[in-house]
């Protein structure tokens, strides 16, 4: 699985930089959780979403310790344990901010297709309300949008489970980076060989390029944290809009 191998490009990269991070906060909260590293007085934050439709309750589960290291929190990220699993994902996110490199470019998606001609279906892996808005409003597009949370869902969403049917149909694919939480990003991407593009989207998807290189993804759109202590305020606060307001800018990147 996907998963499975970012987790141990991850690891590598862990070891080869020989760095001594320390795991100073994190929390499995709304609407984000988070993992926040330190090395060397440098701080990086990473967020994951937080699936509540997939959390079962703490109940006798075991306790997670926060004296666990950095490598530990990234040996979670391909648990069966959705608490486990959105933190191994956060610290991996983490990992990825603190190596952050491109230029914070403040591109949409949207940018990536708004000037082409050879898009007319796109398909949403999620609800991603703004970014389905400015499409829209383009009127240039035939727009599916793929939504399993019925909080999300209305008029205009389609159920996940027609993704199987009309995905191979698509010319471009915007793929919300939670599909690596519930562990569907294999399945679309298998389903979306034809498109021309198929983009990881949103904050969830804040991974290294390297971390996600050959699997076919084509582009990454999610967002650099800028001010830690500021995001991580806003996500005490279980603040989502907030996070992308003078705290953190956007970018798209290609992968390969």
């Amino acid at each position: 699985m996907i998963i499975e191998q970012i987790k141990e490009r991850a690891l590598n990269l862990l070891s080869e930089k020989e760095k001594n991070f320390r795991i100073i906060d994190f929390s499995f909260a709304l609407p984000y959780s988070y993992v926040l590293i330190e090395s060397n007085g440098k701080k990086a934050l990473g967020v994951a979403m937080t699936l509540l439709e997939e959390y079962k309750g703490h109940g006798n589960r075991k306790g997670i310790n926060i004296g666990k290291n950095l490598e530990d929190f990234i040996n979670m990220a391909d648990s069966f344990d959705i608490v486990e699993r959105t933190l191994g994902l956060s610290a991996i996110n983490a990992l990825s901010q603190y190596y952050f490199n491109f230029e914070v470019n403040g591109k949409d998606a949207a940018e990536l297709i708004l000037n082409r001609d050879d898009v007319k279906k796109v398909a949403f892996i999620g609800n991603m309300i703004p970014l389905v808005r400015i499409l829209r409003n383009s009127n240039k597009y035939s727009i599916y949008v793929f939504e399993r949370n019925s909080s999300l869902s209305n008029e205009n969403t389609l159920s996940d489970t027609f993704e199987y049917r009309l995905l191979p149909e698509m010319d471009v694919v915007f793929i919300s980076g939670t599909s690596l939480l519930n562990d569907t990003l294999d399945f679309i991407l298998e389903r979306s060989k034809n498109a021309k593009l198929k983009v990881l989207v949103g904050a969830t998807s804040q991974l290294l390029p390297d971390l996600i290189k050959g699997f076919g993804i084509t582009h990454i759109a999610s967002t650099k944290i800028i001010d830690v202590d500021k995001t991580l305020l806003y996500l005490k606060f279980a603040s989502s809009s907030m996070l992308f307001k003078g705290a953190s800018k956007k970018y798209t990147i290609g992968v390969e």
